[in-house]
């Protein structure tokens, strides 16, 4: 039909964009750059945008994504699954969040929390500013005999530092008090100073979902390299050979999500 009229826009696609993509999906893991990641929403959540960045239809056994709250904006009621965990991350800006009706507590970049299964949330944006916050969903698997975690809600700045490798150049803050069995995974920032590497090719069953926070670097990823920086978002799925290599000039550090403690299902 001729004489169709659009609207009015002032934006243009950028020369040389047409098939130019670093996200790459294979059979056991993605590499996705953000800007291939489009807007969902949520139903649970009001004046929010949510980029999924790993789900089970592509291979995850876990839902991983970003929301972001424009002011006034979040969670429209206290949400809570039965069986489902979660676990946010305040990538910036200012959220209130409450636990199981508590009063809000305000979580700064940094602040995080952990919901077992059934607990009930809010989570809302009272700035002025768009916040993000990074969410993963995980099905509990629960274990005879013992009880579940308790709700936590905590900065990176109360967990410390460690180095259980020995090797220098290398940081590790565990997010979820490490080796309790009571969690079935794990929340780890890992830093890194500029060209200090993984020692070897690791190939090994847990699954990851990594989201870069600073610096940069090379991933290996299968068979390839791919460059990393802040954003950029990896899914690694069981027995994928991975291996990091920090190129920038500052420090790098990502978030990494682990499935742990628990035996092989058969």
């Amino acid at each position: 039909m001729s004489g169709r009229v659009f609207p009015a826009a002032t934006g243009r696609v950028p020369p040389g964009a047409i098939g130019h993509n670093r996200g790459t999906v294979r059979r056991n893991y993605a590499f996705m750059p953000p800007e291939g990641v489009l807007v969902s929403r949520l139903p649970q959540y009001q004046k929010t945008i949510a980029r999924i960045l790993a789900a089970p239809v592509l291979g995850a056994c876990f839902a991983q994504y970003v929301l972001e709250i424009a002011p006034g904006g979040g969670t429209t009621a206290p949400v809570g699954e039965d069986g489902i965990q979660h676990f946010f991350y305040v990538l910036t800006g200012e959220v209130m969040f409450s636990i199981d009706g508590a009063a809000p507590t305000p979580l700064v970049v940094g602040g995080f929390a952990y919901l077992p299964p059934g607990v009930p949330l809010t989570l809302r944006n009272e700035t002025e500013e768009t916040v993000r916050v990074m969410v993963l969903r995980k099905r509990y698997e629960p274990i005879a005999g013992r009880a579940m975690p308790e709700p936590i809600l905590s900065h990176q700045d109360a967990v410390p530092m460690t180095n259980h490798t020995g090797m220098e150049g290398r940081g590790f803050q565990f997010l979820l008090p490490y080796g309790d069995m009571r969690f079935d995974f794990e929340m780890n920032l890992m830093w890194f100073k500029p060209g200090v590497c993984f020692p070897a090719v690791e190939t090994h069953v847990m699954e990851h979902g990594l989201y870069m926070l600073e610096g940069q670097g090379l991933y290996f990823l299968g068979e390839d390299w791919h460059e990393i920086w802040a954003s950029d978002f990896i899914w690694m799925g069981g027995f994928c050979p991975q291996q990091f290599y920090p190129t920038g000039h500052t420090d790098a550090c990502y978030l990494l999500y682990k499935n742990v403690n628990r035996d092989v299902a058969l």
